[in-house]
């Protein structure tokens, strides 16, 4: 685990877990079903990652899209590798849909579409909210 892994709520966050990628929940939401794809390692350069990492990466972004084709339906989908301030390997994956969804009586609108994600409209969930959306999640990726 790394600091990046932490910042973003693991292990209450944990959706899925491979050999060296986790996939968490974003606690900020800025669509519904809006993840964290993180490397279990230190690097903090995408190319530091060992080979076998990026492999893995096409089993992990095909659970991932199957996932939240299954949970939110949606068009199109964005992974942000940003970076910036969480040094450590990630992307933010993002779900994108025209309209909203909505969730256990909380709306989730695309502020954004059809153009850039709008993170700073993100609905910021509270500990129970993640709790459980990570349970609604974790069946579709078994």
């Amino acid at each position: 685990m790394n600091e990046t892994m932490r910042k973003f709520g693991y292990p209450a966050s944990l959706v899925a877990e491979f050999e060296h990628w986790v996939v968490l929940l974003r606690p900020a939401q800025p669509t519904l079903g809006s993840l964290v794809l993180a490397a279990k390692s230190d690097a903090t350069a995408l190319s530091d990652l060992p080979a076998e990492a990026h492999a893995e990466m096409k089993r992990v972004s095909t659970a991932i899209e199957t996932a939240l084709r299954q949970f939110v339906d949606y068009a199109k989908i964005n992974y942000l590798m940003l970076m910036m301030v969480d040094p450590h390997v990630h992307a933010h994956v993002i779900p994108r849909y025209e309209g909203g969804r909505t969730f256990e009586g909380t709306e989730f609108t695309d502020a954004g579409w059809p153009k850039l994600p709008e993170l700073g409209s993100a609905v910021t969930l509270d500990d129970a909210q993640i709790a459980s959306l990570v349970a609604a999640l974790k069946p579709h990726f078994a």
